[in-house]
C-alpha cells in the first residue's frame, strides 16, 4: 500500500515556483502578487489567509491582505474589489468565504477581474474550464489531479468515482478526469447524498476520489480491494486521548480503508497542501500571461 504524500510533493512544486520567481526576477520582470479579502474575525479563515502570506514568502511572492468589518455594506464591498480589478500591481486574488449576509455571493463572483480570478469561481471561468480552455484551474481539483500525476497514478482509462458535486471540488473535478488531456481520459460518475446504492458504485472505482464533507463517512466496504482513494475531506473532531482535545481526519476512515487499498491520501498532509500549491500556480501563470501580453 502506497502513502501519496502531499505535503513532500507540494514542497517540489513549491522549489520549481521559487525557480521560476528567480528566473523572472533576474530578467527584470515583477514578481508575482497575490492578495487575500477577508471580511470579519473568523478564526478559521484567518488562519488560512496566514498560510497564504506563508507560503507566498517561501516561493517569492508578494502577498496582501485586505481585512473588512463584518458589517461592511455590499457596495462598499463591490468599491473594494473594484480597486482589486484595477490595481495593475496585483496578478490575482482570493476572497476568503463566507461572506456576510448582507452580501450576494453571487454579485461578488461576477464582480471580480476574471484575469485575476485565482480561485476559478468567475462564471468565464468556470465555462472555460467545461470547454477546456481554462486560464485557471479551481485549486482542490488541480491539487488533487497534479498530485495523481506526480505520484504516479493515472485517470486514463480508469473508472473514477466523484463522491460529491459542489461546484468548488466535486463538479470541476469530475471535468478534469473525463477531459482529454494527460491527467484526464478517465470514465467518471459523480456520486452524491442522493445516490442509491452508494456503497456499491464506490466499490466499483478503479479511483475514488471523496469529497461528501462528512468525517471517515467511507469505510471499507465502499473500496473495492486494489483500488486508489483520494481523501479530500478534512474535519475536526473530538477526541479526548489527544492532548488539544481533537484530532484532524478526512471523509475516509483510513485505518479501516488502507488495508485494501493500492495508494490512498493521508489527512492531513494529502490533497491539503497541494490545494494552496496550485493557488501560487495560478497566480504565477496570470503573472506570466499579463507579462507576455504587455511586451
Amino acid at each position: 500500500m502506497k502513502i501519496i504524500d502531499g505535503k513532500q510533493i507540494a514542497n517540489e512544486v513549491k522549489d520549481e515556483i521559487a525557480n521560476k520567481v528567480k528566473a523572472m526576477m533576474k530578467e527584470g520582470q515583477p514578481v508575482p502578487h497575490l492578495a487575500a479579502v477577508i471580511v470579519g474575525e473568523d478564526g478559521a479563515a484567518k488562519t488560512y489567509v496566514d498560510s497564504i502570506c506563508k507560503s507566498c514568502k517561501e516561493v517569492g511572492f508578494i502577498s496582501s491582505i485586505y481585512h473588512y468589518p463584518s458589517d461592511i455594506k455590499e457596495d462598499e464591498f463591490l468599491q473594494a474589489l473594484d480597486f482589486l480589478n484595477q490595481d495593475e500591481e496585483i496578478d490575482g486574488y482570493i476572497i476568503q468565504m463566507p461572506l456576510p449576509k448582507q452580501i450576494a455571493m453571487d454579485k461578488v463572483v461576477a464582480h471580480v477581474d476574471p484575469k485575476k480570478d485565482v480561485d476559478c469561481f468567475h462564471p468565464i471561468n468556470y465555462g472555460k474550464l467545461l470547454l477546456g480552455e481554462a486560464d485557471f484551474l479551481p485549486a482542490t481539483p488541480y491539487g488533487t489531479v497534479e498530485l495523481m500525476k506526480r505520484a504516479g497514478i493515472s485517470a486514463n482509462g480508469k473508472h473514477c468515482v466523484v463522491l460529491g458535486r459542489s461546484n468548488i471540488v466535486g463538479k470541476p473535478l469530475a471535468m478534469l478526469l473525463a477531459e482529454k488531456s494527460e491527467q484526464g481520459n478517465a470514465t467518471v460518475t459523480i456520486c452524491h447524498s442522493r445516490t442509491a446504492n452508494l456503497k456499491e458504485i464506490c466499490a466499483t472505482a478503479d479511483i475514488l476520489l471523496v469529497a461528501i464533507g462528512k468525517a471517515e463517512m467511507i469505510t471499507a466496504e465502499y473500496v473495492k480491494e486494489g483500488a486508489t482513494v483520494i481523501d479530500i475531506g478534512i474535519h475536526r473532531v473530538p477526541d479526548a486521548t489527544n492532548e488539544k482535545g481533537y484530532r484532524i481526519c478526512g471523509d475516509v476512515k483510513y485505518d479501516e480503508v488502507s488495508k485494501k487499498c493500492e495508494a490512498i491520501t493521508p489527512v492531513p498532509g494529502g490533497v491539503g497542501p497541494m490545494t494552496m500549491t496550485c493557488l501560487l500556480l495560478n497566480t504565477l501563470h496570470a503573472r506570466e500571461k499579463k507579462w507576455r501580453t504587455s511586451e
